[in-house]
Parts: structure tokens; sequence; C-alpha cells
């Protein structure tokens, strides 16, 4: 299929051909080609929802580094994503695609059927560079191996980015508060760790 046809297509149909193609594997770097002129925005989507998957530990650390290089990219003004070519090379099966997709793609029908562009002040130069500055925060969140705590990071960048590609300021704005959610929670879950650790001393101490 021409690129420019896949320029017109949603998001949603173009992981939906992806998933169902007749290789075996499908690369980071084929990923980029469909996804054409939005290949920044769908990047981040993607990575991001793979951030949102009970994964194992470590797991968002793998998929989290992408996102740790892409998303400074768009905070320095980059519309076109640069990735090593080790990492362009790396492929996902399309059977693991065909397993992971049905119930993001359900969602992300939804939300595309209702989306439009709008509040486009929000995607300006500094809209841009400012969701590759929170991304990037997030981003380096995500690296983190803190039990539980990429479900909300990895959300804000998954619609942030998916903002991007809709040019939605409404879902961008909704990003922006869960952005703002996951720091809050990391920093309650934080002060509350430490709180156990010092109580967890304090009762060693006096024992």
């Amino acid at each position: 299929m021409p690129r420019d046809q896949h320029a017109r297509e949603p998001l949603s149909e173009i992981l939906r051909e992806i998933s169902e193609r007749a290789e075996p594997t499908v690369s980071v770097g084929e990923f980029m080609e469909m996804f054409g002129g939005r290949a920044m925005g769908a990047l981040l989507l993607v990575f991001g929802i793979a951030c949102t998957l009970p994964l194992p530990p470590g797991g968002t650390t793998i998929f989290g580094a992408p996102l740790v290089l892409l998303a400074p990219q768009l905070m320095i003004g980059s519309r076109a994503p640069w990735l090593p070519a080790r990492m362009r090379a790396q492929s996902i099966a399309t059977a693991d695609l065909r397993r992971g997709l049905p119930r993001v793609l359900r969602w992300l029908r939804r939300i595309e059927a209702v989306s439009r562009p709008r509040l486009l002040f929000l995607f300006g130069a500094w809209g841009h560079r400012a969701v590759g500055l929170v991304c990037t925060i997030l981003a380096l969140v995500l690296i983190l191996p803190i039990p539980l705590g990429n479900m909300l990071p990895a959300a804000a960048v998954s619609v942030l980015s998916l903002a991007l590609v809709q040019r939605d300021g409404v879902l961008a704005l909704f990003g922006y508060a869960l952005a703002v959610l996951s720091g809050g929670v990391l920093v309650l879950a934080a002060n509350l760790i430490a709180r156990g650790l010092t109580q967890a001393f304090e009762l060693l101490a006096s024992a």
C-alpha cells in the first residue's frame, strides 16, 4: 500500500494491518516506514502502550529505553524520529501482535471515533516541546525498576502521543493531567516507603 494512503488511514487500521501481515516478524524500522509522517507520535504510542501491559520484571525498562531516545527528540523540535540501526532492526513476532493488539485496538478505535483536531495552539513548536519534555520525564520513570509504578506514567505517554497523532488538544490536556497524577502517586508512594523504612530502622534500633 502506498505511503500516502497510509497517511490517510487511522492509526488503529495501520496497527491492524501490521498484525495481519503474512511475514512472521515485523521490525521497528518497518513500523516507522508505515507510520510515515506520524512516526514520532505513533512510535511513542506503541512503546507507551507496551509499558502499560502486565510485564515481567524489567519489561518496562526494555520498552522504556526507546522512549528515552524518542521523547527528547520531540523536545528539541525534531519531527522525524531517529533510532540506532540496531534498534530499528529489532523485530516482534506478528503472532504476538495478534494476541496483544485486539484489546488495544478496541479502545483506540473508540477514541479515534470521537477525537478531532481542536485546541491546535497546544501543538505549535512550544507545544511539541512541552509534550516531549513531559514524555522524557515519564520515560525516565519507566526505565526505573519500580514495582507497579509503570501504569500511570505509561498511560500518560500513550495519551499524549495519541494527542500528537490526532492533534487533539483535549486529549493532550487529559494526558497532562495523567502525568501530574502519576507524579503525585509516585511521590506519595516514595514517602510511604521512606516512612516505612524509617519505622523499621527505629524498631530495630530499639530492640
